[in-house]
């Protein structure tokens, strides 16, 4: 049985060939590939299985906000569609079982009608549970990463794995655990008890995160990750007088010099040329080479 036909036949399974996937990132590069979408724990072990038996490769996309995607991908995109009980986020639990396709903007509704201390770190992060967790996403109050206790993985022979989260589980927007292949599809996450401030924090910091960050346009987040802490890569970026700067229709934002807003229908290949310049004055003037935090496959 062909590839193709191994895939179609599996349930809670969606093959689509050629798919358009300029939708399924915030920054809407033009892009197309072989598409899975994927709704259940079963169906990923299953096509995990197939995958990796036919030697192919793959990639996660969960909201795609921090992703971004080549013209034409070489490796499979899988989507995650998995079921979830919004009956979980009715009342307050010392811990939850979350599936790694629910939005993180969720969990914040419920901080704020909770006022769930510990919660507020993840204010106005566009990303999927599995995804935050994976680039232990945060913002200056703090990382999730601090506040998940388990991570249930699946592995590229379809097995399910479960990591216990350490101290030594995650670093600066990374994880340490997740290994070649694997796929996050639930974690436990808790919080550090109720705080009836917490909801005026976190609509505060979605405020300030409104004034100072381009969060209608289509963007992928950050591009960069900071030098140092006390180094931001955004106000490097400014302090060139980089702001506005474009290759095509591709800038670099007048709001926020971290962000790259696409105006029209930029293409993979302006988003490398503007990293380039970008990482060229930095070099010339500043001698630092910027790390991508924004996710690229192949790189």
């Amino acid at each position: 049985m062909k590839l193709k036909e191994k895939l179609n036949s599996l349930n809670d399974v969606e093959f689509l060939e050629n798919e358009n996937l300029t939708s399924y990132t915030t920054f809407k590069l033009n892009s197309e590939g072989d598409l899975l979408k994927i709704k259940s724990i079963e169906a990923l072990q299953k096509t995990l299985s197939i995958l990796n038996a036919e030697n192919k490769s793959y990639l996660i996309v969960g909201w795609g906000a921090n992703q971004i995607l080549p013209a034409k991908c070489e490796e499979f995109i899988i989507y995650l569609e998995l079921p979830f009980d919004s009956q979980i986020l009715q009342s307050v639990k010392d811990e939850y079982l979350i599936p790694a396709s629910l939005g993180i903007n969720y969990l914040t509704a419920h901080a704020v009608k909770f006022g769930l201390k510990g919660w507020e770190v993840f204010t106005g992060i566009p990303a999927s549970f599995g995804g935050a967790i994976y680039m232990n996403a945060g913002t200056n109050l703090g990382e999730i990463g601090s506040l998940v206790k388990k991570v249930q993985l699946i592995t590229p022979e379809g097995k399910l794995r479960e990591e216990v989260i350490s101290s030594e589980s995650f670093s600066y927007r990374k994880n340490n655990f997740v290994k070649p292949g694997e796929v996050i599809v639930s974690a436990v996450i808790t919080h550090l008890g109720l705080d009836e401030t917490i909801p005026q924090k976190i609509r505060d910091y979605l405020e300030y995160r409104k004034k100072t960050q381009p969060l209608s346009t289509k963007n992928c987040g950050c591009v960069f990750k900071n030098p140092l802490k006390e180094l931001p890569a955004g106000k490097l970026i400014d302090l060139l007088q980089l702001k506005g700067v474009g290759v095509g229709d591709l800038r670099i934002s007048p709001r926020h010099g971290n962000f790259m807003e696409n105006s029209g229908k930029a293409s993979w290949d302006q988003f490398q040329s503007l990293v380039n310049l970008i990482n060229f004055e930095m070099d010339h003037f500043y001698g630092i080479e910027f790390e991508l935090e924004v996710k690229i496959p192949y790189h």
